[in-house]
């Protein structure tokens, strides 16, 4: 089955839609997908369709190039709408994978059931990206100002309103601060992000942060931009703003180095990877929902505990296999050093790889989808 774009995309605004196309014959190969039994890879073809996180955009953007010279037959696109209106659509069956910042809910992992043919939901981490807090100072000179969780906490609450604040003052000594209002601006649509930054002011803000961690801004009457891109544009645009967004879109912003232990912490991959490494998996993961509780609360030296893991979600069953060996593959691509090397390079995304050991995890969750019945 050829699948084409689903009418029930249509309605998304299609900004972020990122596809290549080229066409190629079908091998009928029951062989894994991408190879054949003298090792050379299986031409595939037909349609694979995602949507999901704004943050891995950049990213996705270089995984659909590295696939698609190796499987040029195969037509991937990508809708980057945000992390819920991704898993929106992969439960609605309009998209065979979704993006997703945050991990599935209780919800829709009963959802998952249904739409995956009787199966479930396989998410694995592929994207690991720190989320930098971004300002707009122009006349501010230093390379970073510092600021705890407490102190991000209140100024994104509104309990701080002034650049020049004794709190922000107080540890930044060497750093003059202009007399200026703060504009804080938040998403607008409900992302991954905002979860992930949330759960870090819950976590690590000592109180500061009245709020329950959630995809959804809790506070009205904000400034705020869509997607990350929005986020971006607003803070720009702005003398005096202050927004988060996944870090390989921050450009000529300002970014905050976080307060981790006694230092300040400015965010990088390898601080970012550092993090991953440390922190548990969540009490419902599986081995094939690979889920990680990142810890917000890190004292570790060198790390940066405002990281996303984006997930990317699959079926474990599809009832095409089609879908199935498009979706293996391109997951495979994805997962394999050469595509993590990629979405890395800092003109591209500069994301975390992911560990070895992790990828042995992903590719074994990779290799359970199959075909239903």
């Amino acid at each position: 089955m050829k699948l084409t774009p689903h009418s029930r995309l249509g309605a998304v605004a299609l900004t972020g839609a990122l596809a290549l196309t080229l066409a190629a014959c079908s091998s009928g190969s029951s062989e894994e997908p991408g190879a054949t039994g003298d090792g050379a890879a299986a031409e595939l073809s037909g349609s694979l369709a995602a949507a999901g996180a704004t943050s891995q955009e950049n990213a996705v953007a270089g995984w659909i190039a590295g696939f698609n010279e190796q499987q040029p037959g195969v037509a991937v696109s990508y809708d980057a709408i945000g992390s819920g209106g991704g898993r929106e659509q992969f439960l609605a069956g309009a998209v065979q994978l979704a993006g997703s910042d945050a991990a599935l809910d209780e919800e829709e992992l009963a959802q998952a059931t249904e739409r995956c043919y009787g199966g479930e939901a396989i998410e694995v981490p592929l994207y690991i990206s720190p989320i930098a807090v971004v300002y707009n100072l122009p006349d501010v000179d230093a390379e970073h100002i510092n600021m705890s969780a407490e102190t991000i906490a209140k100024v994104f609450n509104g309990d701080i309103t002034s650049w020049d604040d004794a709190a922000i003052a107080a540890e930044n000594p060497d750093v003059e601060l202009p007399a200026i209002d703060i504009i804080p601006v938040n998403r607008s649509d409900e992302s991954g992000t905002t979860e992930n930054f949330t759960e870090y002011l819950e976590a690590a803000s000592d109180g500061a942060w009245p709020h329950e961690a959630s995809g959804d801004w809790p506070i009205t009457g904000t400034q705020s931009g869509q997607g990350t891109q929005g986020v971006i544009d607003t803070v720009t645009g702005a003398e005096g703003a202050i927004g988060y967004a996944d870090a390989s879109r921050a450009g000529d912003l300002g970014t905050v180095a976080l307060k981790v232990g006694e230092e300040y912490v400015p965010f990088s991959a390898e601080a970012a990877a550092a993090v991953v490494d440390a922190s548990p998996r969540a009490e419902d993961a599986t081995a094939n929902r690979l889920v990680v509780e990142l810890d917000r609360t890190t004292t570790a030296a060198g790390a940066y505990p405002l990281v996303l893991m984006s997930y990317s979600i699959a079926c474990s069953v599809y009832e095409d296999q089609a879908d199935v060996d498009n979706v293996k593959a391109y997951l495979t691509y994805v997962a394999s050093p050469e595509g993590q090397e990629r979405a890395a390079d800092p003109t591209v995304a500069g994301s975390a790889p992911i560990s070895d050991d992790l990828r042995t995890e992903v590719m074994a969750a990779i290799d359970a989808i199959a075909l239903a019945g």
